[in-house]
């Protein structure tokens, strides 16, 4: 077997065998094949793409590569969730909780921001003390202790995807659904969960844009799942306006307190108990009311209980931002969009986010919002406040909210877009 045959097959439209993606896979882990030949490999995937039992063997040849978790011992079945990423998508800071306190185990292995997308790590490390790197003993005994853990993903879990994915950040590669479906499930597989339940996101925030691929993504990865055994189900969620009234680290934090408290934003809200839902039917407990954990206070003492078996201290204050710069609306009307890219990029230019992985982030930073579409404004009234530590960003974040919004005369007709548009799965 040789790499420049595996390219070959690929680039002229073919067909790869179990034994060719077994062997590239398992070769570029171990340093055989070059980073060159595993680029031109990944574009010509990216260009001629993979049929179904391609695409299932890939993950299968990355869920290889390393080691695969077991929660059998737990006395609680698992349930996990994962988004594909948006703008002000805090919902696993609440969902996690929320889940555990209605008698699941959720073992949230999460990630860090890259680009406008937020981080659900780098929020949690706004939290004084928190720490996400948790060796397996320590996230068992959390699980068993607690019933939800939130934290980075060890490096022996399906190490080829870690390798892969920082390949295909730097060949424009990233944007293909059988490259990002094999991706997102060979960990989601590697880490053991019972079953998975997927928030695939369409819009100008979302990385898919269109919601017809955001329905690809979806299928192959609901049909990975079913490949491997675990039952998962997806569902297609809007991410054309910013989830909530916040989008950057501790502003997030604090939103996701408010909805544990019985508060909060009317579409986290929404999204964290369809998904609570989901998640607690895949895992068998269909009796759970998540709605009545969130009332009761029950999701919250189990949030200030994860937080704490974590290091941090759930009373401690949050970071704040010095500078605050306020936009106002120009015209009273009612606000029609408020585009969650535009405000993804403010965020991100503010100091929330990175733009490359050993970057820092501000915690303090981010973009703050008075209003969402279908809410009356008043000319001078404040429509956003842009938090960071250093004002000479907010020239910069300004230029990406230039034509993100429109405010509309007063009495224009106006009917917000379902959140959730469609489910896939069982």
């Amino acid at each position: 077997m040789d790499a420049v045959s595996v390219i070959r097959t690929k680039r002229d439209r073919g067909r790869l065998s179990d034994a060719q993606i077994d062997w590239i896979v398992d070769a570029y882990t171990r340093g055989e094949v070059a980073d060159e030949q595993m680029s031109a490999l990944a574009m010509a995937i990216f260009l001629n793409g993979m049929d179904r039992a391609e695409i299932a063997r890939w993950t299968a040849a990355m869920i290889a590569s390393g080691e695969r978790m077991d929660f059998s011992a737990l006395p609680r079945v698992t349930a996990d969730k994962h988004s594909t990423g948006g703008v002000g998508d805090k919902i696993t800071l609440p969902l996690a909780p929320l889940v555990a306190a209605c008698g699941a185990a959720v073992p949230q292995l999460s990630g860090r921001g890259l680009s406008h997308t937020g981080g659900t790590l780098d929020k949690l490390e706004s939290i004084p003390g928190w720490r996400a790197d948790l060796s397996g003993a320590q996230l068992m005994r959390t699980l068993e202790d607690v019933g939800a853990v939130i934290c980075a993903a060890g490096p022996g879990l399906a190490p080829a995807d870690k390798k892969l994915y920082a390949l295909r950040d730097v060949t424009s590669t990233v944007d293909c659904i059988p490259l990002i479906a094999s991706s997102i499930m060979s960990k989601k597989i590697a880490e053991g969960t019972g079953s998975l339940v997927l928030d695939v996101k369409f819009g100008t925030g979302a990385f898919m844009r269109e919601l017809d691929d955001a329905r690809e993504l979806a299928r192959t990865m609901v049909g990975l799942g079913a490949d491997h055994g675990l039952r998962t189900v997806a569902l297609l969620t809007d991410m054309n306006t910013p989830l909530g009234l916040t989008a950057g680290n501790a502003l997030e934090v604090r939103e996701s307190v408010e909805v544990l408290a019985g508060g909060g934003p009317a579409d986290v809200v929404e999204l964290t108990l369809a998904l609570a839902r989901e998640m607690l039917d895949a895992a068998g407990l269909t009796d759970a009311d998540p709605a009545k954990a969130l009332a009761d206070g029950s999701a919250m003492d189990v949030w200030n209980r994860m937080i704490r078996a974590q290091g941090g201290d759930p009373s401690a204050a949050l970071p704040v931002a010095r500078e605050q710069h306020v936009v106002t609306a120009s015209a009273s009307g009612v606000l029609t969009r408020l585009d969650a890219l535009g405000v993804g990029v403010a965020a991100w230019r503010l100091g929330a986010g990175r733009a490359r992985k050993e970057d820092a982030v501000q915690m303090g930073a981010g973009v703050e919002m008075h209003a969402k579409p279908g809410d009356a404004v008043r000319a001078g009234e404040p429509l956003l406040t842009l938090h960071t530590d250093t004002p000479e960003k907010f020239a910069y974040a300004l230029e990406s909210l230039e034509g993100a919004f429109d405010v509309s005369p007063e009495g224009t007709p106006f009917e917000a877009p379902a959140l959730i548009r469609e489910r896939i799965g069982s």
